[in-house]
């Protein structure tokens, strides 16, 4: 947990995950975004990247259990991560980011008290193979960065080949494009060692090698010059590797970690040319560049054979204005993001669904606008469905800062998740006003802008929706029946209101999406999320006893008369309508690959 905390990340902050599954790290930096939780749409978002295709869904089930607009989802080979566009007052420019959490894969030594197959299968080959890919991530991770922005470069190994080998040799090579900042002072009470200034290489079969001109040629290959402690002792200091921290199991009985903060002062020497190029072609650097298939096994300060990783994703012919408009191009659909063509990219598993926006024109938005109210400051460009033809089933949203990365580099990047769904077509929607009722997932994005169909609450009565599956109207308090008595039937939002005069009782607000029938009212909340709700009100459900309330509720629900089995017949329909619908099913009523289940309970955005 460290790394986040270490990045200072802010809610105005565009921050990029490198190598992000599982996931841990992703959704500290998302709840950092959501500091201020009256701000439904904070300015920065977060993209998070992973190599491994399977590994990004992991990723966006820990993501979604979050709900937040501001997340996406990438899967890219992060060494060669491409730049993205944005499209600033008019014109296309490289977007970079304010903070980059650099996590990169690693021989794991420092897990060794957790992980038992570090102890059979570990050897100094490991860091001696993943040590280039280590210091390519970091070096892409530097260009990307903004100039007075914060990299944290961090480890699970204490092997100083995949730790300050790797610091030192992006540092020279930056030559004062990034120091090392001093943290020491960031996180009071951590127990941590300055880094190592002095290190030996071993082969596998436990030859050491103290510099580079001791290696012998056969083992050149293997062994690279980058992977020794600089020469000079004038660069050496000058380089303050003991900012580097260092974390040891022993010392807080934990297991062992490396973190390095790095912060930007100036463009990197082979990107220092102007970051906002408008057609003009420029000459490369060099007339030659070293393959990508041997990455690294140039001197250490050598910038084309880093330029060649990076240039790879973005010539300049890509920053380069397209003749259309992204949005308006007429050999695409305006507003849809789909996968990017095959040619360009090596695309691995699953065949993902476009990302179409919703057109201002479109006559599904007026109906959903007029039934809840909605404020005239409400996003509505923002709404986007992953389907280009036949009905939309559910519609998403993401942030505005999110929704300009997207329209304008779907050729670029493989996402593989973004947005929350806010709204789910209604089986019989046709029946009421409005044929899309609210999703759960998206509630607390949605509630500022709803201005109708608003129940406010007691403690009492959310404990009773939460349990029995259609109370009627007759078991709420009698305010809660007085506003809902008004109302047509469909969907509704729950609003409970924390009373400061009484300390005892729940001091959390709590936004849920309820259904409002003829007469009885039901919440269609997730059980994970309803369990959490539930915990937090003191009621602690026991697994065993999770059927017997099902059943109690249907008893409680079978005493009614043929209104109320008319009702609980509508209710069956709109459970087959939406994902979530279901009160003790939807753990696993996903709406696809792209929208599982919380695995835990959700926070409140």
């Amino acid at each position: 947990m460290i790394p986040p905390l270490l990045l200072n990340a802010h809610p105005h902050h565009k921050i990029l995950d490198m190598c992000a599954a599982p996931g841990s790290k992703t959704t500290q930096l998302i709840e950092m975004l959501h500091a201020d939780m009256n701000v439904p749409f904070p300015e920065g978002f977060v993209i998070a990247n992973d190599v491994d295709n399977k590994r990004c869904y992991l990723l966006v089930h820990q993501a979604k259990r979050l709900s937040s607009p501001c997340i996406m989802v990438v899967n890219h080979d992060a060494s060669s991560i491409p730049r993205l566009k944005i499209d600033v007052n008019g014109r296309k420019e490289i977007l970079f980011y304010d903070r980059i959490l650099c996590d990169v894969p690693c021989s794991g030594d420092g897990t060794m008290r957790k992980n038992i197959d570090v102890w059979k299968k570990w050897t100094t080959l490991n860091s001696l193979q993943l040590h280039g890919l280590q210091l390519r991530i970091a070096t892409r991770g530097a260009e990307q960065l903004v100039e007075g922005g914060r990299m944290v470069y961090s480890t699970c190994s204490l092997n100083p080949i995949e730790d300050e080998a790797v610091i030192a040799s992006l540092l020279e090579k930056s030559e004062g494009a990034l120091e090392l900042a001093d943290v020491s002072s960031e996180l009071p009470g951590l127990k941590w060692m300055p880094g190592i200034t002095h290190w030996k290489v071993m082969t596998k079969d436990g030859q050491w090698f103290t510099e580079w001109e001791d290696v012998p040629h056969s083992r050149h290959t293997q062994i690279r010059p980058t992977m020794f402690p600089p020469k000079d002792p004038e660069k050496l200091q000058a380089m303050h590797l003991e900012r580097c921290l260092r974390i040891l199991p022993h010392h807080q009985n934990t297991g062992g970690f490396f973190v390095a903060v790095l912060v930007k002062k100036f463009s990197m020497p082979w990107n220092k040319r102007p970051p906002k190029l408008q057609g003009e072609p420029v000459e490369p650097r060099e007339p030659v560049r070293s393959s990508p298939a041997h990455p690294m096994e140039g001197a250490a300060a050598d910038p084309t054979e880093l330029e060649s990783k990076p240039i790879s994703g973005m010539d300049d012919t890509d920053i380069t204005e397209r003749p259309e408009n992204v949005e308006n191009s007429g050999s695409k659909k305006d507003g849809v993001c789909g996968p990017p063509p095959s040619k360009k990219m090596k695309l691995f598993g699953f065949k993902e669904d476009p990302f179409v926006f919703i057109p201002e024109d479109d006559p599904l938005f007026p109906p959903i606008q007029k039934f809840y109210a909605l404020d005239p400051s409400f996003p509505k460009m923002n709404l986007l469905t992953r389907t280009t033809e036949g009905k939309k089933r559910q519609l998403y949203m993401v942030s505005k800062e999110l929704r300009n990365v997207l329209v304008n580099n779907s050729e670029r990047m493989k996402v593989i998740n973004t947005g929350i769904k806010v709204w789910c077509r209604n089986n019989s929607g046709e029946e009421f006003d409005c044929a899309f009722r609210l999703a759960q997932e998206g509630i607390y994005t949605l509630y500022p802008f709803i201005n109708s169909r608003i129940i406010t609450v007691s403690i009492e009565d959310v404990k009773i929706l939460l349990t029995q599956e259609n109370p009627f109207f007759r078991k709420l308090s009698s305010e809660t029946y007085s506003q809902a008595k008004d109302l047509a039937k469909g969907s509704i939002v729950l609003k409970y209101e924390p009373d400061p005069t009484k300390p005892d009782t729940l001091q959390c607000p709590i936004v849920l999406c309820g259904w409002r029938g003829k007469a009885s009212i039901r919440t269609f909340v997730p059980k994970n999320e309803r369990l959490h709700y539930l915990r937090m009100m003191g009621l602690e459900v026991l697994a065993e006893k999770k059927k017997e309330g099902t059943v109690l509720a249907q008893e409680g629900a079978g005493s009614s008369g043929p209104p109320e089995d008319e009702e609980s017949a509508e209710h069956g329909a709109e459970q087959a309508a939406g994902a979530d619908a279901s009160t003790d099913t939807s753990a696993h009523a996903a709406s696809g690959p792209l929208d599982p289940a919380p695995a835990e309970a959700a926070l409140p955005w």
